[in-house]
């Protein structure tokens, strides 16, 4: 079993902490933040925080946005106590058709909003278990930070379908940044009380 890390949640006021300026080029510090992006709007709101927040603070970051699609066979179900299932060829790759259309849909969006601030970003696609592959693809791209949205679940919610935050606040290989939604957003009203 993996020893538990301890994780930064938060950017210092110089910067986005000291494990965070690995990489140099030409004496200057390079970070590489990497925001993960999904179809919610918390996410896209992460993105801009990050942008707002981080990126525009250190001229020199590189930024990837990264979205985790599940493969094909998760959305298989067994049809009998056997186990077995049979899925035609055509639905299979109905399903294909549409989870590859809505990835480039949601990464259009995230690399447009990086666009509208004059910031280059560089997208990537990883498939499995959004937990499990976004570490994966945060460590194998040697992240600084990385950044993500909060749905807001509550605690019930949140235990019973499981929280991909706080899965990766635990597991990643980085610092992590978790933003919170809008108070208003997060309570579900127009009021922001």
């Amino acid at each position: 079993m993996e020893p538990e890390r301890a994780v930064a949640s938060s950017v210092t006021p110089g910067g986005v902490g000291a494990e965070a300026s690995r990489g140099t080029a030409g004496g200057a510090t390079m970070t590489k933040v990497v925001v993960a992006v999904d179809a919610s709007e918390e996410s896209l709101h992460a993105l801009s925080w990050a942008l707002d927040h981080v990126v525009r603070h250190h001229p020199g970051a590189s930024l990837v946005v990264v979205h985790a699609q599940h493969p094909a066979d998760h959305f298989v179900y067994p049809v009998a106590a056997h186990g077995l299932a049979y899925i035609p060829p055509t639905a299979v790759e109905s399903m294909k058709k549409t989870q590859e259309e809505n990835t480039r849909k949601v990464v259009a969006r995230a690399l447009e909003v990086c666009a509208q601030r004059q910031v280059v970003a560089k997208a990537a696609v990883v498939e499995g278990d959004p937990k499990e592959a976004i570490c994966q693809a945060v460590e194998e791209m040697h992240a600084d930070l990385l950044v993500l949205g909060s749905r807001g679940l509550g605690m019930i919610k949140r235990a019973l379908l499981g929280s991909v935050s706080d899965y990766l606040a635990h597991h990643a290989s980085c610092p992590v940044l978790i933003v919170k939604p809008p108070k208003a957003h997060a309570k579900g009203t127009g009021n922001s009380t």
